[in-house]
């Protein structure tokens, strides 16, 4: 219902909007409004339902040059990385890498200071973005009533992005919908506190719609993709409160799990808590098993959500459903099985215990 209320309320504000089914369908739509236009020079704001479907990669095969203006995002594209974190892309990298890395690709003068690696970073993107055919970007939020995006940034290229080009392409995931743009505040409060700890982004932008007569700025055609890859299906499932999602990233701060092994070993677009339920949700139990094991389920997720997910549930829900799938590991399994058939025997544990007490001094030797 609050999908198809957007599509009629963007087309009436002057947007085409697009329906892709799956990421095949997202890139190609896209592919093809840019080729159809002949963009080739392409600036990027932050996406991660765009790194979800793989967009850039498909872009450049087609000849296109897509450039991320987001500064983290800038700098592992550089790198040919993908994102560690959904909030933080390049938190994986200190300020020396990232010095070394502008001197070797940008031709700079080595410097580790911030404000100095700011500065390059400013004046080659500023270039990008005078030269750029198209803009794609993101959405934070997307209000039914009156068919507006919403995006929420800190550096300003976002706003350059939808606003410099003549050609703006929106990409966003189907559970951004708000019923209303009076329901935006609440959320305007509660991203920024859970993601960075703001009371309120630098920017705030709010687009309905192309450019109206006596505009200053605005795109002069404006397409919106509308992906689903599989959201449907969630919401119609047991693990649907995961769509809550507003991915201000707070849970993956507090993870044990992420802390210690960082977002690139999850292997996909989203890590930590929401990551892992996103990923097997998204990519099937088969391909993404092995991720449902890799939380504590210490509760700590749950305790920072600002929408109230009920994490640990989910992960739960994911682990009782690969063990009934029989995706667990046979032995594992055999293991359990065999743990509870003694525990259940008062005769059998006591013998148990009566062997690990025969068997620990060789244990300790062992070890030692």
């Amino acid at each position: 219902m609050y999908v198809d209320r957007f599509v009629a309320s963007a087309t009436r504000a002057g947007a085409t909007v697009h329906r892709a089914v799956d990421a095949a369908a997202a890139r190609e739509i896209i592919r093809k409004i840019l080729a159809d236009r002949g963009a080739h020079r392409i600036v990027k704001g932050k996406s991660m339902v765009s790194e979800e479907v793989d967009l850039n990669s498909h872009l450049e095969a087609a000849g296109m040059e897509v450039v991320e203006t987001d500064l983290g995002e800038y700098i592992i594209q550089m790198e040919g990385e993908t994102p560690s974190h959904i909030i933080v892309p390049a938190i994986h990298k200190n300020r020396r890498q990232v010095g070394k890395l502008f001197a070797d690709r940008l031709g700079a003068p080595y410097s580790d200071d911030p404000q100095v690696l700011t500065k390059i970073a400013r004046k080659a993107l500023r270039e990008k973005f005078l030269s750029a055919d198209a803009g794609i970007s993101g959405a934070n939020f997307a209000a039914t009533d009156t068919g507006s995006l919403v995006l929420l940034t800190n550096e300003g290229n976002g706003r350059m992005v939808t606003s410099v080009p003549k050609l703006h392409v929106a990409i966003l995931s189907v559970e951004k919908m708000l019923p209303s743009l009076t329901d935006l505040p609440a959320f305007l409060r509660l991203l920024p506190r859970s993601a960075t700890g703001q009371t309120i982004t630098s920017y705030v932008s709010i687009i309905t719609g192309t450019r109206k007569a006596g505009d200053a700025t605005g795109a002069k055609e404006l397409h919106i993709v509308l992906v689903d890859n599989g959201r449907t299906e969630i919401l119609a499932g047991e693990s649907r409160d995961i769509l809550k999602c507003i991915r201000c990233g707070a849970c993956m701060n507090v993870c044990p799990v992420y802390r210690t092994v960082g977002g690139h070993s999850y292997g996909w677009t989203y890590p930590g808590p929401m990551g892992l339920i996103l990923t097997t949700l998204l990519t099937g139990m088969k391909k993404s098993h092995p991720l449902v094991d890799a939380s504590t389920l210490c509760g700590a997720c749950v305790e920072v959500c600002p929408v109230r997910v009920p994490l640990t549930e989910l992960i739960l829900g994911l682990r009782q459903r690969k063990v009934r799938e029989r995706f667990s590991d046979p032995r594992e399994r055999r293991g359990m099985e065999a743990f509870a058939k003694a525990a259940s025997s008062p005769a059998l544990f006591g013998l148990g215990q009566r062997l690990a007490g025969a068997f620990w001094p060789v244990v300790r030797a062992l070890g030692g």
